[in-house]
């Protein structure tokens, strides 16, 4: 009764549960919260430093007694009481305005196509436990497609790829279901350790993965592109053991990360391979759509459309296409209901 009381002034959130970044959409507001999902906690005490932007300045920066955790691994939760902190932190924020004391949200959240019941079952806790009184989730591609714009309730073949931080998901959508799905555990984080291996291997050079996600974001492409870029990195030479400067060019940082881009279009082929032949149609005349961080690499939709002979195009700010999916599910009960994931309850 007093949920029902504090939820007529709580506000209906979708959220958005990533590996690398935790992004809240308040209903009739829009996105308000977009932090990379990173807590710092001091283990003698317990206690929580900083969660987001603040925590991921302090990454490889600590001492022995702060570490800094994600607790999202492959978008599911891989430590559960600091998931919990880390989402209470996030809702009580988005209160923080208001005049609610105890928010008690409905909340729309993602989940990745691969996730188990109980996986499912810990992400519905956590949220629960954080304060929601409500939770629906649905599976990541289909919030992204409805985020993206994709005519997903038609009998048409939609075909949507999630380029996350920890997950890649392919999906072709159908009648408001998914018909095909592909999930590999292949992301932006894994294309930044390929570029630290790669700088150890190469240059005897140590770096960290946040110096390598900026290689990656600088001069990181799929493809060949028409000039090339190089950057000038700076890490511990792992010879001497001193401070050393060399220069990487995007043909380094393809090298590194070619093993992985092929793995994830080999996906988005097996997809194709075992989609009825009606739905490739539609999809071979609509092309498929790329959201999320990956997409966003110089070349990654020339990469899949050669290697598909499928037209690709990058959906409109690929970034947030989850998290304004949840939001306008938030609006749109009785489409809610017929895609949330159904739990299977004792």
């Amino acid at each position: 009764m007093f949920d029902k009381f504090f939820g007529r002034f709580s506000k209906d959130l979708g959220i958005d549960l990533g590996t690398t970044n935790i992004r809240i959409y308040v209903r009739d507001k829009g996105i308000v919260i977009n932090e990379p999902s990173v807590v710092a906690v001091n283990i003698k005490t317990e206690q929580i430093l900083a969660v987001g932007n603040e925590a991921r300045e302090m990454v490889g920066k600590t001492p022995p007694h702060i570490i800094t955790a994600r607790p999202l691994g492959n978008s599911i939760i891989a430590d559960f009481e600091i998931t919990e902190k880390l989402l209470k932190y996030f809702i009580d924020k988005v209160h923080a305005e208001g005049f609610t004391m105890v928010p008690r949200p409905r909340v729309v959240v993602g989940a990745p196509l691969e996730i188990t019941e109980v996986e499912r079952k810990a992400v519905e806790d956590a949220v629960l436990s954080a304060g929601a009184r409500e939770v629906h989730i649905v599976e990541t591609p289909m919030s992204a497609a409805i985020g993206g714009r994709l005519p997903i309730e038609e009998p048409t073949g939609s075909m949507i790829v999630d380029l996350g931080g920890g997950t890649s998901q392919v999906a072709v959508i159908s009648l408001s279901g998914i018909v095909t799905r592909q999930s590999i555990p292949i992301g932006g984080e894994e294309l930044n350790k390929n570029i630290v291996q790669y700088c150890r291997d190469v240059f005897n050079l140590l770096i960290g993965e946040r110096h390598a996600e900026r290689i990656k974001m600088e001069i990181g492409s799929a493809v060949v592109p028409s000039e090339s870029a190089s950057v000038n990195i700076r890490g511990r030479d792992l010879l001497s053991g001193l401070p050393k400067e060399i220069t990487v060019t995007d043909s380094h940082v393809r090298e590194a990360t070619g093993r992985s881009l092929r793995a994830i279009v080999e996906q988005i082929k097996l997809a194709l391979e075992v989609t009825p032949p009606e739905l490739v149609s539609d999809i071979h005349e609509r092309g498929m759509v790329l959201t999320g961080g990956g997409a966003l690499l110089r070349g990654m939709s020339a990469l899949i459309a050669s290697a598909t002979d499928i037209p690709v195009r990058i959906a409109d700010d690929p970034l947030t296409c989850m998290v304004r999916g949840a939001g306008y599910l938030l609006e749109n009960p009785e489409l809610l209901k017929e895609i949330e994931v159904p739990f299977e309850r004792e």
